[in-house]
């Protein structure tokens, strides 16, 4: 994936897309989601940036927004797991932002390289949060389309090989 780095998402399409992430459905209604959000050029983006590994920095600088995106995983003062599905319900919120994002005409990369701990230490993040994934948000970048990132050679597994088809006997 490639940003236009010089494309912007405006304040309104951020704001319909934590709309989207906001309004995901969770286990219980927990909504065990927060996010981190940095737009280029901003204190909070250059925090973020900071903390990325250098082969996510290569690409992931160029876009509009960075998301940090933690999850809810343990009760306030206790080891009691807060929701044995805050993960999975972060990563339906991240979806719902990044459909919404493609609705808009924003592409979203999301991605693990990064400090995970440096990350939490910057923003203060309490222990019974966990920094989970981050999020790059952008206007994707022309390029020619047999070029090595038009995302034209990206391979995926068949749907027969992603569907659990075993008989019972």
């Amino acid at each position: 994936m490639s940003f236009d780095r010089d494309a912007v998402v405006s304040d309104a399409q951020v704001d319909v897309l934590l709309d989207a992430a906001r309004l995901t459905p969770s286990a219980g209604n927990s909504q065990p989601w927060m996010f981190v959000v940095g737009r280029r050029g901003d204190a909070t983006h250059a925090r973020i940036a900071r903390h990325l590994a250098p082969s996510s920095a290569r690409w992931a600088l160029d876009a509009s927004v960075l998301v940090v995106n933690l999850a809810h995983i343990l009760v306030e003062g206790t080891t009691w797991e807060y929701s044995e599905f805050a993960r999975y319900d972060l990563g339906q919120a991240v979806v719902h932002m990044t459909i919404q994002g493609l609705a808009l005409g924003v592409s979203a990369h999301q991605f693990r390289a990064f400090d995970r701990d440096g990350l939490a230490r910057e923003f203060a993040v309490p222990a019974e949060w966990e920094v989970t994934s981050t999020t790059a948000l952008g206007v994707p970048a022309r390029v020619a389309d047999d070029s090595p990132n038009s995302g034209t050679d990206r391979s995926r597994r068949s749907r027969a090989d992603v569907t659990w088809a075993r008989t019972v006997i």
